[in-house]
């Protein structure tokens, strides 16, 4: 069971005024020239080498911090965290005041400084963010939490630290949910697994008795639903990530497909496949009325709602092969957008609103691609031998998705990874998990 963690934030200092050399991070467009950023070590009081974990330290806690802010930032891609073996001016006193000139010297651009304590079993992390060009500080906050949270604490400081440098919230505090897989390709065990976007704090939520598939996160709380198979017939459940508490959402009759959330949480979509024919429909989770959306004698699956609720992307081979259609929540004004050469598949709506995420198949190879809300603008972002299954950021920023190797004549070498990409089609990465992976899908900010 994952317990609930609650951080008690308090604002020291205000501090957002516009300095004349204030920092702007482009993330428009693929970033090729990453913003120089130091993050020195948070300090701590010299007198205090309390044990904060079993595994730690307090003296050694602040270095741990900054490292997870340091990896967070330079896994955006949009910043270069400056090596530490170069820095001039000691954490403690860099958090009191720091030498600009010594940082400009390593030619930083914007500086972190902090300072953990601990006191009556709270852990008190300070932090600040200056502005090294212009010589300012640019924000200053502090937080309370439990010792062990402290890994937390330094994915809230890169949101707060990516906000003020590129206007846009963050993605750090988050968690994925995934397919951990293991075994060879005809008969691998499946669980669920949840971990922090970094790879860190992995957990399994399901054993592998049975087959689990497509998790996807309710965005308005830590409650999944996902498929498993129960006497070879697909089922879905939902699962409070929180107390561990399971439930069939309903028995309904032939196969069931990828269900997703609806933006506030009420309503799950979803697919139902009979006499060969499949439809969406949604449930109410309150009531549990079904309700019918598309009735078609063609294939429709894989729906997403906008992040306002008020049209629903799937795809369908109603034109005669697999594409992307657009229509209103109530099944009305259905529209094909994708007119491009190729298969179309697994539509997500953007949180922000204004991008369709899809895997498109086209002459034997498997691409992850984003086009707009009518079907313009389509852009590749990245090929491989097959990859599919693309989930946004919560700030609709980046995208991950899972991607399978080749197998031998043997079906030896085979396996299946998670990778990020962000919107610009630049830093591509594979995403550390315990085991092989697959269907991840992306929470909402932990810390909203």
């Amino acid at each position: 069971m994952i317990k609930k963690i609650k951080l008690s934030i308090i604002l020291l200092i205000i501090a957002t005024a516009q300095s004349n050399a204030l920092i702007e991070v482009d993330i428009t467009r693929g970033n090729l020239d990453p913003l120089p950023i130091a993050v020195s070590p948070l300090s701590a009081d010299k007198d205090t080498n309390e044990k904060l974990t079993k595994e730690l330290k307090i003296d050694k806690v602040g270095q741990e911090i900054s490292s997870v802010v340091e990896n967070n930032l330079r896994n955006s891609g949009l910043f270069n965290p400056l090596n530490k073996d170069a820095f001039l001016q000691k954490p403690n006193i860099a958090h009191l005041k720091p030498r600009f000139e010594d940082w400009s010297l390593i030619k930083a651009q914007a500086l972190i400084t902090g300072k953990v304590t601990l006191k009556d079993e709270k852990l008190r992390v300070e932090f600040r963010l200056w502005d090294v060009l212009a010589g300012k500080e640019m924000m200053a906050l502090a937080f309370t939490t439990v010792p062990s949270n402290w890994r937390r604490v330094g994915h809230i400081i890169t949101d707060k630290v990516y906000e003020r440098l590129t206007g846009e919230k963050g993605y750090f505090d988050t968690r994925i949910i995934y397919v951990a897989e293991e075994g060879p390709k005809t008969k691998r065990i499946k669980k669920l697994a949840i971990m922090d976007q970094d790879g860190s704090n992995t957990k399994y939520l399901t054993l592998g008795n049975e087959l689990v598939l497509t998790p996807r996160f309710n965005p308005t709380n830590q409650m999944v639903t996902y498929l498993s198979y129960f006497r070879n017939l697909p089922r879905v459940y939902l699962l409070d990530i929180e107390t561990g508490i399971q439930e069939v959402v309903g028995d309904f009759p032939g196969m069931t497909f990828a269900p997703r959330f609806s933006p506030d949480g009420k309503k799950i979509i979803m697919s139902f496949a009979m006499d060969g024919n499949s439809d969406i429909y949604t449930m109410n989770l309150e009531n549990r009325i079904v309700e019918r959306i598309t009735n078609h004698p063609s294939i429709d699956t894989s729906p997403s709602y906008s992040p306002d609720g008020k049209f629903i992307c799937f795809n369908s081979d109603r034109s005669g092969y697999q594409q992307i259609y657009v229509m209103k929540a109530d099944g009305s004004k259905v529209k094909r957008i994708s007119f491009g050469k190729g298969l179309y598949g697994t539509p997500v709506w953007s949180p922000r609103g204004d991008l369709i995420a899809f895997t498109k198949l086209h002459k034997g190879k498997f691409y992850i691609g984003v086009m707009r809300t009518d079907g313009s603008g389509e852009r590749l972002l990245t090929e491989n031998y097959y990859q599919e299954a693309p989930s946004w950021s919560p700030n609709g920023r980046v995208l991950i998705f899972y991607r399978e190797t080749k197998t031998d004549s043997e079906g030896k070498g085979f396996s299946a990874k998670l990778w990020s990409i962000d919107l610009t089609g630049y830093n591509e990465r594979m995403v550390n998990t315990e085991s092989d992976a697959s269907d991840p899908s992306w929470s909402s900010l932990l810390s909203n």
